[in-house]
Formats: C-alpha cells, structure tokens, sequence
C-alpha cells in the first residue's frame, strides 16, 4: 500500500486514461452530443458554398405570406395548385416536389361543398344547377398524370392509429446484404403515415417521405434517405425513399433504386454486426449516394439563401422568370408563419424544412458529403491512448510546464488535423473529447505531483528559514537536489556596511542592553529591506556590520548597477531614521547620537554554495574579491565617504551613477594596488553640468598629486572644496593632509602613485 501510495501519480492519470477510452468507445449519449456541438462550429465556421448557377439547379416554391395575401389562406383549391404545377412543367422544371400532405379532399370543390350548402334554405334548386359539376380532386389528379414526373410527399410516424401504408411504385434492390440487414439499421421503425389520397398516390410519378428525425437536442444535422414502414399485416417492413431520392429517381426514369452495405473492411461504422457493419450508399440511376450506416446524409449547410426561393403568387400569375426553373428539381413548400413548417440546424434555430430538403437535393447534386468516417474512431482513440501514455511517463521527467507544453501542442495539431480534415477531405473528425481527456490526464497528474512537491517544499521552507535567505530557501524548494555541500565558481558583487563610531553609541546603553538591541534591529530593518528589494541575498549580521552579495543563488543582470542603488538607498533610508530618533531624543530629553555607516563595494569571481560541514552548512561566499569588499568598507572613513567601489564595480557602474576615482590604494594584507572609487549620486547628478565640471577637475587633481606638482594640486583642491554641497570635502581635507606630509617628506623619485593602507 506504501508502493501504491508513492506511486499515486502514476495510477491515478492510468485510471483516468483507461475511463477515457472506455467512454469514447461506448460512446454515450452525451458523448454524441458534444461531438455534435464540435461539427456545429465546423459548419457554420466552414458553410458548403452555394452555386446557383449548377448544371442542374434546385428551386423552391415558396406559399409565402405574399402569397397568401394574394391567393387567401391555405389549404388552397386543388385547382389553384394543379395551375401551379401546369406553370412550373411548361416553363421546363425537370420535376416537381410537395414537401406538402394533401391527405383530405378539397373542401371546396363542388361534390364536397354542396354537402354544407345542403342545410341553407332554399338551397334544392342550387344543389341541382353544381351537382354535375367537376370533382376538383380528380381534376387535380388528371394534372398530377399529365404533367409528370411530379412526386408527392408524405409524413412517417410512430403513431399507429394512422392505417395508411403509402403507395410506391418503386422497388429496392439489395447489395452485400439481405433485405432483413437492411432493416437491421434503418431506425426508427415508423409504425403509421399521413398519405396523399389515393387518386393522388396513383397519378403522381413518386411518393416519397419528408419526415426528418431530429438529433436528442433537437437540430437536424442528417437527413434520411431511406425509412421503414410496419406493414402491419404480419410480414417484413416496408422500405420507403426520402422525398429528395423520389425526385432523383422519378427525373431519371428509374425503378429501381440499389442499397449496398459496408464491408467487414469498410471504415463506415464501427458496428459490430458479423459481416455487415451498415450501409454504405444508395444508387438512382447515375447517382451513387454515400450515406452513414443508417442511411443517412449530414447536412452540409450554406445558409438560408433567399435566391433559391420563387414566391408561389409569382408563379401562380405567371410572373416569375422561366429560366430559373428550366431543368431544375422544384420543391413546393411553405415558410408562411403559422404553417409550421420550420426546423432547427447548426446554422439557424429557425430554418424552413423545405431549403433543407433542396440543400440536400444541391449536395447530390455536386457529390458533396460530409462524412463521419470509422477512422474517426480509431483516431481519436489513438490520440487519446498515445497522449495519455505520453504526458503519464513525461510529467515525472519533465515537470508540469514542459507537459503542459508537449500537450498543448498535441491538442493544436488535433484541432489542426481536424480543421484540415474537414475543409480538405468533408471528413468529420471531434479534437475536443480526445484533448479534454488528455487534459484530464494532464491536470490530475500536475495536481498529484503538485501537492506532493509542495508538501517537500514546506518541509524545506520550515527546516532552513531560519538559517537561509528566502530566495535561497525559495530556490531549494524547487530544487531540492542543491541541498548538499559543495559549491561554484561565479562572478558576484559583494557588499559590506559598518556603523561608524559604535563603541561610543553601545556605550551610551550601557544600562539599558535591550534598548541597543531594539536599535540595532531598527537600524538592520530599513538597510536590509534596501538590499532585498534590489534582489540582494543577506549573507549574515555581525553585530551592526551587515554582509551582503548580488548574482546568487539567483542570477541579477547588472548586478554591480543593483549593489550600488541599494547604498545609495541605505543612507537615504539611514537619514530618515536618523532624523526621526532626533525628534525622539530631543521630545525625551535624551542625547542625539546619529548613525553613520560606511560601505564597500567589490565585484569579482569567487566561490559560492553551501560551505560548513556535513552536520550544518551555510550558503555563503569565499575568495579574495570577497576579502577585498570587507577592507573597501574599512577604507571609507580614512577617505572620508560613505561608499567605496572597487575597481570592477567602478567600471560596471561609471555610466549611470556620479562616481569619482579616490586612489590607487594597496589594503593591509594585500600587495597588489587596486583603483577605488566612490558613489555620490546617480544618473540625475551624473549628467548634471555641475558634476562634469567637478569631475575634470577632480581627475585634474588627482594627476596633479600623482605627479607632484603641489602647488597645482593645492590651488585645484581649493576650488574644489565646498562643491557638490560638500559632499567631497571630507576626501579633499585627507588630500591636503597628504600634501602638507609629503611636502615634509617627498615620496621617492620612483613613487607611483599608490598609497600603501596601515589600517583594515
């Protein structure tokens, strides 16, 4: 169990990835419903493109609410329909369609209107004179036979109270399968129908369904083009055609219409039924219709396009232009309000039934299908199976950023292939499922990882806080493997501040030890938030002397640039203290004693990781550049600054803040000379035209002095003293001593400038 609990990271995205793949092969109800949504987006973000102008164009008479307001409310006189007809097949239509049910007889022809004129008084003599008039049913009839080929449409549905079976004169014809596999996959089985009168059925050239099944959220993404029917006599089921695939066989003067089944090697569906996995596509005629399993078409939709519409009323009164239904499929149908007769697509909530059947006659037309293909399947399992593998053995190894990374590109490239897949091939391919399990994977494994790592960073954090500086500690937290002794070689800068004068303060709470402790952490609060804030680690605190380093453990760019604002910021923050204590003092009475600190500045290669033993270390600095910083800070009250900077921070740094050469200067215990340097202010002062002139004289003098012309050193010394607020005149009283000294006693004739230090 202890096994199964280390390794949970493991287990947990394998049990994820195996539900993954369980789901997509079942594929649920929902399932299906968010593939649905991703080919919604397909659609309308890629619509078929329509071309009205095809060897065979489809048009639709629209029953409009212009054309009601012309020719009164619907249903019409069967002779104002059989006009219609006798339009549209004299202007050269090569079949007309009814996505319309004309189930009951004309209410006002003659025969059937005279049953109401019966109960009005008076009304035997009238019932006489109409009573050998024509029948506008059978008028309608003779119109249906002589205008040919014309196809009707009629409504499947599960309600068996209908007893109807409608009348098809067509046959089917069965491929690599029997007529019971057929029926195996059409579903639903219909059980009633709302027909045509039979003199209709009879005079039509076809009879053909335009029921549409819609998906479980109600859209129509595909249109049947064959159903079944129960002959409810006992014997098999009655095959029947889609409006749209009677019209196709009716033009072409076929009888005969051939369903061929998918293969046992056939990628059309992924149904596990022996030897037939479905159906693959129904012939009429010339035309070879690729449908799904189930024999169905997905609807590839441009839209709704006003310009396959001619208003009935036009038609009617013989207004419209000809040419526009010369050779074309005609459908009849109605988008008037109040007719009903609208559907829900990918493309609008509210689309008229009839387009969808003329967009599905355009696709056949134009060999246009979109396909679900069984490699779907197999792809988007794979994808599933190979990512899943991939981000469970990567994200130990890896970590989460680089996962997160690996995966994501995965997950473009599937919507990629997806994207490309639909627009160059009309293949049907769902990205989201198959990325949204990888996600799934990829974020319980992050999150296992994630708690498990953060519980070692807290032990880390909890067992080192005390000894390190935080960004030390917030380093080994992510990199617990630096956790041992041993160090490298890195160029850092280095920082070193002292209180001047600190016996003299310490003594003054010589009875009061806790108040020196107060001051002393009141003082190190404010001078370490300086450093901190620059990105500085606090090496340690030896008593009032803080040491500090920039470049690790993290890297700083420009680091000498960030030790020098934060000395600069340091006695700006030191003056702020100092002057809040002197209110103190003098509302207490006490004596004002002001702190004063000096600081030095080195930058140089060193040594620098955990140095101790193996029972405690530290994360600390060696080298002489190190060495060299501690002695610079020495030297600052003997040059009468506040910052010193080596030679390498000097250089760093000599084009954003005012800085001025002090000596060249060898520090006790060294030999060899370096060239130091101080900070009085930064870029501001730097550019200002008072400091470039104070700068030219300053090295002015310092070549004077090293050359031995005291005179010249002693005049430029006085013009210097008292410049730049005096903040150099303490370095100018020292060089005036040396004058007066060596005036006394020459240097020797070979002396080079340099100053040899006596004092740390």
């Amino acid at each position: 169990m202890n096994w199964i609990g280390k390794r949970v990271h493991f287990w947990a995205p394998l049990l994820l990835l195996i539900g993954a793949l369980f789901v997509r092969a079942s594929e649920p109800a929902w399932l299906e419903g968010l593939q649905f949504s991703v080919f919604d987006q397909l659609v309308r973000a890629y619509p078929r493109d329509y071309n009205p102008s095809a060897e065979i164009p489809v048009r639709i008479v629209d029953i409009d609410e212009d054309s009601l307001s012309a020719y009164g409310q619907w249903p019409w006189s069967r002779l104002t329909i059989a006009q219609m007809v006798l339009n549209l097949r004299q202007a050269g239509a090569a079949v007309v369609a009814f996505d319309i049910v004309f189930s009951e007889p004309d209410r006002i022809s003659p025969p059937n209107a005279v049953k109401e004129w019966s109960i009005l008084e008076g009304a035997e003599g009238l019932l006489d004179q109409v009573k050998n008039l024509p029948d506008f049913d059978v008028a309608f009839a003779q119109y249906l036979e002589a205008m040919n080929p014309v196809v009707l449409g009629f409504v499947l549905s599960q309600d068996d109270r209908l007893p109807r079976v409608p009348d098809f004169d067509g046959t089917f014809a069965t491929k690599g399968l029997n007529a019971g596999d057929v029926r195996r996959f059409l579903k639903p089985v219909y059980s009633g129908a709302v027909t045509n009168l039979p003199l209709f059925e009879k005079a039509a050239s076809g009879n053909g369904s335009f029921s549409m099944r819609l998906e479980q959220d109600g859209l129509v993404r595909r249109v049947p083009v064959i159903f079944q029917l129960d002959a409810k006599n006992g014997g098999d089921t009655l095959l029947y055609p889609s409006l749209v695939a009677e019209s196709f066989r009716t033009v072409q003067g076929v009888k005969t219409m051939i369903v061929r089944a998918a293969g046992t090697d056939s990628t059309a569906s992924l149904l596990d039924q022996g030897n037939v996995n479905g159906l693959a596509n129904i012939q009429i005629g010339a035309k070879t219709i690729p449908t799904d399993p189930f024999g169905r078409i997905w609807l590839h939709s441009t839209g709704h396009r006003q310009e396959r519409f001619i208003s009935a009323q036009s038609v009617l009164k013989g207004t419209f232009d000809p040419a526009l239904v010369k050779g074309a499929i005609v459908f009849v149908g109605a988008t008037a309000a109040g007719l009903l007769d609208l559907r829900a697509t990918a493309m609008a909530s509210q689309f008229p039934g009839v387009e969808i059947h003329a967009e599905i006659a355009e696709q056949i037309i134009s060999d246009h299908y979109l396909e679900r293909p069984g490699t779907a399947f197999y792809f988007e399992l794979g994808f599933i199976l190979v990512l899943g593998l991939l981000l469970i053995i990567a994200m130990p190894r890896l970590g989460a950023a680089k996962s997160a990374l690996l995966g994501g590109i995965c997950g473009i490239g599937a919507f990629g292939f997806a994207w490309y897949m639909f627009t160059q091939h009309l293949q049907l391919i769902d990205p989201v499922f198959p990325s949204g399990a990888a996600l799934a994977i990829y974020l319980s494994g992050t999150v296992i990882l994630f708690v498990r790592e953060e519980s070692q960073r807290r032990q880390i954090r909890s067992a080192f806080s005390h000894y390190l500086s935080p960004d030390l500690v917030a380093q080994l937290a992510d990199q617990p493997e630096r956790l041992k002794l041993g160090g490298e070689a890195k160029t850092l800068t280095f920082l070193f501040c002292d209180v001047r004068g600190f016996t003299t303060i310490s003594e003054s709470f010589k009875g009061n030890p806790q108040g020196l402790t107060l001051l002393i952490n009141r003082f190190l609060t404010p001078l370490t938030d300086c450093i901190l804030s620059r990105r500085g680690t606090i090496d340690k605190y030896m008593g009032d002397c803080i040491m500090a380093f920039w470049n690790a453990p993290l890297d700083v760019p420009d680091h000498p640039k960030s030790a020098c604002e934060a000395a600069l910021s340091m006695f700006e923050s030191l003056q702020i203290l100092n002057t809040a204590r002197q209110a103190e003092a003098e509302e207490s009475g006490d004596v004002f004693l002001p702190l004063n600190i000096g600081i030095g500045v080195n930058t140089g290669d060193c040594v620098v990781g955990n140095m101790g033993s193996a029972q405690r270390f530290d994360y600390s600095v060696l080298g002489d550049a190190v060495n060299l910083a501690s002695r610079l800070e020495g030297q600052s009250k003997s040059y009468g600054v506040g910052i010193v900077l080596g030679t390498e921070t000097w250089h760093a740094v000599a084009d954003d803040f005012a800085t001025l050469e002090l000596d060249r200067i060898a520090v006790k215990g060294k030999t060899e000379a370096v060239t130091i340097a101080t900070c009085i202010g930064r870029k501001d002062l730097l550019q200002s035209p008072e400091f470039q002139k104070h700068a030219k004289e300053h090295e002015a003098l310092l070549s004077a002095f090293r050359a031995q012309d005291w005179d010249l050193a002693e005049s430029l010394l006085a013009a210097l003293t008292g410049k730049l607020s005096g903040r150099m005149d303490g370095f100018y009283a020292i060089y005036q001593e040396r004058i007066h000294e060596y005036r006394d006693s020459p240097p020797p004739e070979n002396w080079d400038g340099v100053y040899i230090a006596t004092s740390k």
